[in-house]
C-alpha cells in the first residue's frame, strides 16, 4: 500500500456537555466565530476558505444531542485547538458547559481497501440537487438507483481526489436504500435518502456526503471504524448483527465501477467573474440564526 494513502488525518471530538444540545451546527458555529474570532478554526468555518476548499476540511454535527467536530487533513489541529479552549458555550437564551471532550485522531482511514466497507447514514443522505432532482423524475426503478450509486461513487472519488490522493484503480460502491422515493429538503429543491451503503474506501466515521453536509446532512458511520464515544449505537448494533461489516469484492465489479478520471468538472473559481452570491457563514448570519 502506498505511504501516501495513510497520510490523510482525520479527527473526531465530542464535546461532553452539563446539558442536552438542542442547537443547528450553523448557530454551534456562529457561536465559535463570535466568541473566538482568533482561533485557527474560524476561517475553516467562516466561509473564507470556500473557493479554496470545495469540500469543508471541518464540519460541526449534532448527533445524539451532542456537539461532534469532524475534520479532515487541514482541518485536525485546529480542532484540537478549539476543543482544548472551550469551556462554555454563551447561545443568548442558553449556554452549555463543557465538561469534558473525547478526541480520535487517525492517519489510516482513507484510502482505498480491496474488500467491500458497509457504512450506514446516520443522518439523510441529499443526493439530488436541484438539476439532478428533475432528471431523478423522469427515471425509474434499475435506473434511479444506478444514478444515485454512480452520484455517491463519484462523491468518494472527488473526495479522494480533494484529499491529494492519486487512485490507481476504479472506486466500486453498492446502495442500500429504504425507499427511492426521495423525501424533499431545502424548500423541496434537493431530495434526500435512508439507508446504507458498500464501497470499496475506507473512509473516517461521522464524515459528511452529498449535499447539504454544512447542515449534518450524509453523515457516515461504519464499524470497520473505531468509535470509543458516546454515541447512541443501540439500534445500529441491532440492525448489523447479522451482516458483515466486510465484504468480498462481487464477481465483475469494475464494470460498474467509477474510474478515477470519470468524475464531473470541478466547480471550483478559474477567476472568471461570477455574480456574487450571500455568505451564509458570515458573523451577522449566525447572529440572526442565534
Amino acid at each position: 500500500m502506498s505511504v501516501e494513502f495513510q497520510s490523510t488525518k482525520s479527527i473526531v471530538a465530542r464535546l461532553a456537555t452539563d446539558k442536552p444540545v438542542r442547537k443547528t451546527p450553523y448557530q454551534v458555529k456562529g457561536v465559535i466565530i463570535h466568541d473566538f474570532p482568533d482561533e485557527p478554526i474560524v476561517p475553516l468555518i467562516d466561509g473564507t476558505y470556500r473557493e479554496l476548499f470545495l469540500y469543508p476540511r471541518v464540519q460541526v454535527k449534532i448527533l445524539n444531542e451532542q456537539i461532534y467536530f469532524v475534520g479532515i487533513k487541514e482541518g485536525v489541529e485546529p480542532i484540537q485547538s478549539i476543543v482544548e479552549t472551550l469551556k462554555v458555550m454563551n447561545f443568548g437564551n442558553i449556554t452549555f458547559e463543557v465538561e469534558d471532550f473525547e478526541v480520535e485522531v487517525e492517519e489510516n482511514r482513507f484510502m482505498p481497501s480491496t474488500r467491500m466497507i458497509r457504512y450506514k447514514f446516520l443522518t439523510p443522505w441529499v443526493a439530488l440537487n436541484e438539476t439532478n432532482l428533475m432528471k431523478y423524475k423522469y427515471m425509474y426503478g434499475g435506473e434511479r438507483l444506478k444514478l444515485l450509486t454512480r452520484l455517491l461513487t463519484q462523491n468518494i472519488v472527488f473526495l479522494a481526489k480533494e484529499m491529494g490522493l492519486e487512485l490507481q484503480s476504479k472506486i466500486y460502491s453498492k446502495l442500500n436504500l429504504e425507499s427511492l422515493y426521495p423525501r424533499l429538503v431545502d424548500d423541496g429543491q434537493m431530495g434526500s435518502f435512508q439507508g446504507e451503503f458498500r464501497s470499496n474506501f475506507v473512509l473516517p466515521i461521522f464524515l459528511g456526503d452529498g449535499n447539504g453536509i454544512t447542515n449534518g446532512y450524509g453523515v457516515l458511520f461504519s464499524h470497520f471504524n473505531p468509535a470509543d464515544f458516546s454515541f447512541d449505537e443501540s439500534e445500529l448494533e441491532k440492525q448489523s448483527d447479522d451482516k458483515q461489516v466486510l465484504e468480498e469484492m462481487p464477481k465483475n465489479w469494475e464494470d460498474d465501477a467509477v474510474s478515477p478520471d470519470d468524475i464531473p468538472k470541478s466547480r471550483r473559481n478559474t477567476g472568471q467573474k461570477k455574480k456574487e452570491e450571500p455568505n451564509y457563514n458570515t458573523l451577522e448570519y449566525h447572529k440572526r440564526k442565534r
